[in-house]
């Protein structure tokens, strides 16, 4: 049965996987990203979770609710675990400085293989698509996921907003 799900999974799923693997091991060094660099993952993530949502479940009020629930939760926790041992900011060179972690690897292959096996899950089961509790746990993971980038993201936007208004108020 492994087998079979392998060999019909499209070619395009893999080529997601590679770029996927390609920025985590990238993500495990320490880096100097422009402003625009930085938000291209989670906006990508976000783009994935969507496409998730949208097919499987449809925008409604559960699978829309239950994913602001998990992106809400996953924002406050990531927005606490950034700081200036992780992040430096620069705007001498409208950049980010980040130090290299394998966290980013992780949460990525994470939102991969839940869209993957959902997907698989769906194939197989298609009345799952209408069940209640796996649409809510499947839309929580995708939100918690998103929300886990996205505090990130918005975290290091606001510091840097921050420094570089500090710069600006030297330099007056």
């Amino acid at each position: 049965m492994l087998q079979q799900i392998i060999i019909h999974t499209p070619l395009w799923v893999w080529a997601i996987l590679a770029f996927l693997m390609y920025r985590g091991f990238i993500a495990s060094r320490d880096r100097e990203l422009s402003l625009k660099t930085v938000s291209v993952i989670p906006l990508v993530m976000l783009a994935l979770s969507m496409q998730g949502i949208a097919g499987t479940f449809g925008f409604n009020l559960l699978s829309m609710g239950t994913w602001l629930a998990g992106l809400l939760a996953g924002g406050a926790i990531s927005w606490s675990l950034v700081n200036d041992r992780n992040v430096r900011i620069l705007p001498e060179k409208s950049a980010v400085f980040y130090r290299g972690s394998w966290g980013a690897m992780a949460l990525m292959m994470a939102i991969f293989l839940t869209k993957y096996c959902v997907g698989v899950m769906i194939a197989i089961n298609g009345q799952l698509r209408s069940e209640t509790g796996f649409a809510a746990a499947v839309c929580l993971a995708y939100g918690l996921f998103n929300g886990l980038f996205l505090g990130k993201l918005l975290r290091v936007l606001t510091m840097y907003k921050q420094q570089a208004d500090a710069v600006l108020q030297v330099q007056a």
